[in-house]
């Protein structure tokens, strides 16, 4: 069945794909004479799309707008309803996984696409991508603690990044992967001999369904990360703050996730994945326990982290401890306040970034 995936399609657009889904059933399954009928039922008066097109030019704002929705109307029992794709232009199907339903404000440049990560029916977390990167500047998400163990998920990609008019759920990898797919976002291929792990914004363990952690797997939600960070400190840091969520929060735990390039310019895996720098997260824990330990008290309702990607880095944003043993070392993570990781976000990214809307107040 096919879909027309936006309101904001041209009404000529979905009679174009009203004529070829009508050219599929004249082959498969409906007769020529119920296909007649219904044709002139929906389209009435209008014999071609070109006309339609004319028409809609010589009519006012107000009939355009008329005219428009009750052609949608009339393909609704064809098309089995509008739906939206995951791909668009904000969060709007995804909102929730954002504190006050508002995603980070002041991220001003075009080149970011909004995905609404939908695995198995349901949206499970959002995601900023960077398509000439082909990987995301961030992905937020509800923390909730794993009920299971880290699934042996195979891994997915997102369809409408190379069809835009191709299923809303992401899907697992073909072999060989698509060209289509391969031009619009990163495969596994990519990191195969790349020296680099793939690196969760998202990770799998904090999740708490078998279906939400697998839906983690999918490449819009990973990035190049080294081994030293990922097994290493920024593990800890993960374990840390789901130990955070337990011990002293009584309501959700939402965090955004995400990354710093290089100053320098990009660093690619494979001349087509950029590679971060530094990986960074923060929390927003809007109501946790009255009696805080005072040592516990300026981890809340927010605080993030730094982590370093790169051992070679300068140690401006952060220190390395020299005494760490050598898997790790340089490979630290560096703790912080909200407003010290958004200023560094302003720094590297030249845009004044708010993560949580009213700081999570």
């Amino acid at each position: 069945m096919y879909k027309c995936l936006s309101f904001h399609n041209s009404i000529s657009g979905c009679m174009t794909a009203f004529a070829r889904h009508e050219s599929h059933h004249v082959k498969t399954a409906l007769s020529d004479k119920l296909l007649c009928h219904q044709h002139k039922t929906l389209f009435g008066r209008v014999t071609s799309v070109r006309q339609l097109q004319v028409e809609e030019r010589r009519m006012s704002q107000r009939k355009t707008l008329q005219f428009s929705t009750g052609a949608l109307l009339l393909l609704l029992p064809w098309f089995g309803g509008l739906v939206i794709g995951e791909i668009s232009k904000d969060f709007s199907q995804c909102l929730d996984f954002f504190y006050n339903r508002t995603p980070p404000q002041g991220i001003t440049a075009e080149v970011y696409q909004p995905i609404c990560q939908r695995y198995k029916n349901q949206y499970r977390f959002a995601s900023l991508y960077q398509r000439q990167h082909r990987a995301p500047l961030y992905s937020a998400y509800i923390l909730s603690p794993a009920d299971g163990k880290r699934p042996n998920a195979t891994w997915m990609y997102e369809p409408q990044l190379a069809f835009s008019r191709a299923s809303p759920e992401m899907k697992s990898f073909f072999i060989p992967a698509d060209q289509n797919v391969i031009e619009s976002q990163a495969v596994r291929q990519d990191y195969k001999y790349s020296n680099y792990t793939k690196g969760h914004l998202n990770p799998s363990m904090h999740r708490k369904t078998k279906e939400d952690r697998e839906a983690t797997f999918t490449l819009t939600n990973i990035v190049p990360q080294r081994a030293g960070s990922n097994s290493g400190p920024w593990n800890s840091l993960e374990n840390d703050m789901l130990r955070k969520f337990k011990a002293f929060c009584r309501g959700p735990m939402y965090v955004i996730t995400g990354v710093l390039p290089y100053e320098s310019g990009a660093h690619w895996i494979n001349k087509r994945v950029s590679v971060p720098e530094y990986m960074w997260s923060a929390y927003c824990c809007p109501s946790y326990n009255d009696n805080l330990p005072e040592s516990m008290q300026p981890f809340f309702p927010t605080y993030a982290a730094v982590g370093r990607n790169d051992r070679n880095s300068g140690e401006e944003i952060v220190p390395v401890n020299p005494r760490a043993k050598a898997f790790v070392r340089g490979y630290d993570v560096r703790r912080m306040s909200l407003e010290t990781l958004e200023s560094i976000l302003a720094q590297r990214l030249a845009m004044s970034i708010s993560l949580f809307d009213g700081q999570c107040q």
